[in-house]
């Protein structure tokens, strides 16, 4: 079964409760679920939370709204993908993070056919990075995380669930995706308020006409209305990019 496991937690400590904050009437979290709904491929979701009681509420908005729900190890999320993944018996993976509430899912069903078409054990279009931050599409097969989960060490490799996967491209057969162009310099996800700012302002042009607006629609609108990409531009990449050892 192909699916899609969306790593989310309450405690974030750059942002708390950021995947509540609202968009457009609906939580950050309801728009990131959606999104990846829209996939022709992925056949089932499962949030996958931590076990921390700060967590409780997540669990419980999942359940209110019949969206599958994990619970598990609260810093080690390669464990607590490879459990999840287990369970509901999936053995194609769509890795997801609930901070990105622009993830398309045309971008995603092009890597899931990528991975089944090649035979490949991994997929992803971030390394090196060529796509807007948030857009980011990492593919596996339940066999490669297994094989992460069973021999990963070191902690930046549990926390962010996929680098011992890039490191070890002689037993996982892997490939990257390119835009053709380099933006990766805009940013499209959110962990701090100036970047929910920078999505609200891009679902208030975009929601309502089409609620699941494409990369085209936003590289448009910041071509039309370019003060909208400058909200954020001085927020710092990632951490998980300055680490990955391309």
């Amino acid at each position: 079964m192909i699916g899609a496991i969306i790593q989310a937690r309450v405690g974030s400590s750059r942002f708390p409760n950021k995947i509540f904050a609202e968009i457009e009437g609906f939580p950050l979290i309801w728009h990131v679920f959606n999104r990846v709904k829209a996939s022709s491929f992925i056949q089932k979701i499962v949030v996958a939370t931590s076990v921390d009681k700060k967590d409780d509420s997540l669990e419980e908005w999942c359940v209110r709204n019949n969206i599958f729900v994990f619970r598990g190890n609260k810093e080690n999320v390669l464990e607590r993908f490879y459990f999840a993944a287990k369970e509901f018996n999936l053995s194609i993976i769509v890795r997801i993070t609930a901070d990105d509430p622009f993830k398309d899912p045309k971008i995603i069903d092009n890597a899931i056919a990528i991975l089944i078409n090649e035979k490949l054990d991994f997929v992803y279009n971030n390394n090196p990075p060529s796509f807007p931050e948030g857009l980011d599409t990492e593919v596996f097969k339940y066999e490669a995380l297994e094989i992460a989960f069973m021999n990963a060490r070191d902690p930046f490799e549990k926390e962010h669930v996929t680098p011992y996967l890039y490191s070890h491209p002689d037993i996982i057969k892997q490939k990257n995706i390119s835009l053709g162009k380099n933006l990766s310099h805009l940013r499209w996800t959110i962990d701090y308020p100036e970047d929910l700012e920078m999505a609200r302002e891009v679902y208030k042009f975009l929601y309502k006409k089409k609620p699941l607006f494409e990369f085209q629609d936003i590289l448009d609108l910041l071509e039309e209305r370019p003060y909208i990409k400058e909200i954020n531009a001085k927020v710092e990449r990632s951490a998980f990019y300055k680490n990955l050892k391309y």
